[in-house]
């Protein structure tokens, strides 16, 4: 049996259309999945980059392309009314629905379904109050042992070599993006590709030039 951890947070589209199609993605194997709140603007200054939202064009793109994505699934998606917005509280509250900081499935479609269902401000201080009576979390999404559980899960993202997301790991792999998962799968399955040296010969590819 492989385990999987499902990095996410609520801010990218492409983990909410991750989400929904992990299921399918997982049919017949066995597998058990972890769900692990991280904080990707954290990510995102740890490595020195900008969200794909954060781009000139890109950004355009980023929301046509989750638009139609999400009419491919057949999945309901409605951009927020701002994006990116600051979704630290909702990550907070994921990670203090769950002793161990780990949600399960139903608390994390409901923080999706928060930001991109309705078409609503995800950050608005009221709506959090709703989602937060609605969840019950065990534990004050305030409370320092909620802060410090998420910034864990996102330092030990980063560690695992986590660079954006989501991002399933396993075995020691990172697979980012929800376009990864038919990979993920066919990984998953023993596909006798990932016994060739390709993997990991890439990280001794010579770098020609670098942008600062």
């Amino acid at each position: 049996m492989h385990h999987i951890d499902f990095h996410f947070d609520v801010i990218s589209p492409y983990a909410y259309l991750a989400f929904h199609a992990l299921p399918k993605t997982l049919e017949g194997l066995s597998v058990t999945v972890t769900y692990k709140p991280v904080v990707f603007g954290a990510i995102l200054k740890q490595l020195g980059q900008l969200g794909p939202a954060e781009i000139p064009g890109k950004r355009d793109w980023t929301y046509r392309q989750v638009l139609w994505l999400a009419h491919a699934q057949g999945l309901d998606l409605k951009l927020p009314a701002t994006h990116p917005f600051q979704s630290l509280g909702l990550m907070r509250l994921a990670t203090a629905c769950d002793p161990q900081g780990q949600p399960n499935r139903h608390v994390v479609g409901q923080l999706f379904d928060h930001v991109w269902t309705t078409g609503l401000d995800a950050a608005d201080p009221a709506r959090l109050a709703s989602l937060t009576a609605q969840l019950q979390p065990a534990r004050d999404p305030q409370d320092e042992s909620v802060k410090h559980q998420l910034r864990d899960h996102t330092e030990a993202a980063l560690g695992a070599g986590v660079f954006g997301v989501p991002a399933m790991t396993v075995n020691g792999q990172v697979f980012w993006g929800n376009d990864a998962l038919p990979m993920l799968r066919a990984y998953l399955q023993g596909d006798a590709w990932f016994k060739q040296p390709d993997w990991d010969a890439v990280r001794q590819w010579p770098v020609g030039i670098q942008r600062r």
